[in-house]
């Protein structure tokens, strides 16, 4: 059962990817993560406090089905079709990660020294934490949509929006990497 472990080749998950686009397309619906947030809050009552969160989830319904399947699918995957939790990275990256104190690259899927449950007493992992999440759900609603939404979903429809968010995200992740990471971690 070797082959169970070993990552899907492009070609498969690729193909598996553009078939449910496929099906999206034919049903009129578009694939998106961040905006399951939105009807996840709109449901426990946002919508009372917010007009941005009045809309009708209940048409949003399946799209929920889709986080239940990612997190299952996470679990299944990690627990029962994966060897080897680490990931497996360029050992000069490994490296220069370890000379920014992070010990566990290489070695762990999430950097401990950031997501482990001792680091929650850390508040500079603490600021970190919350100050990415705002970042990333300020630039989900600011884009209109979230990596997976434009770069999967947008870019299949040929939308020219999603190209320019998508190319905005590849930069900004590209600033955060070689320009600003080193700061906070040197």
């Amino acid at each position: 059962m070797e082959w169970i472990y070993e990552p899907w080749p492009w070609y498969v998950s690729g193909a598996a990817i553009a078939f449910v686009m496929l099906l999206l397309l034919l049903v009129g619906k578009n694939f998106g993560m961040s905006s399951n947030l939105r009807t996840l809050c709109t449901i426990c009552g946002a919508d009372k406090q917010s007009e941005f969160f009045k809309f009708d989830w209940k048409s949003q319904k399946w799209n929920l089905i889709v986080v239940a399947g990612a997190i299952i699918g996470g679990f299944l995957a990690s627990t029962f079709l994966t060897a080897d939790a680490a990931v497996h990275i360029n050992p000069n990256t490994v490296q220069e990660l370890q000379g920014l104190g992070f010990e566990s690259a290489g070695a762990a899927y999430l950097p401990t020294e950031l997501y482990a449950t001792e680091s929650l007493t850390n508040w500079k992992s603490i600021g970190l934490i919350a100050l990415g999440g705002f970042l990333v759900g300020f630039g989900a609603r600011y884009a209109g949509g979230c990596t997976s939404g434009h770069a999967i979903s947008g870019l299949s429809n040929l939308q020219w929006p999603s190209l320019v968010a998508v190319i905005g995200f590849f930069a900004g992740g590209m600033i955060m990497i070689y320009l600003l990471f080193p700061l906070i971690f040197s």
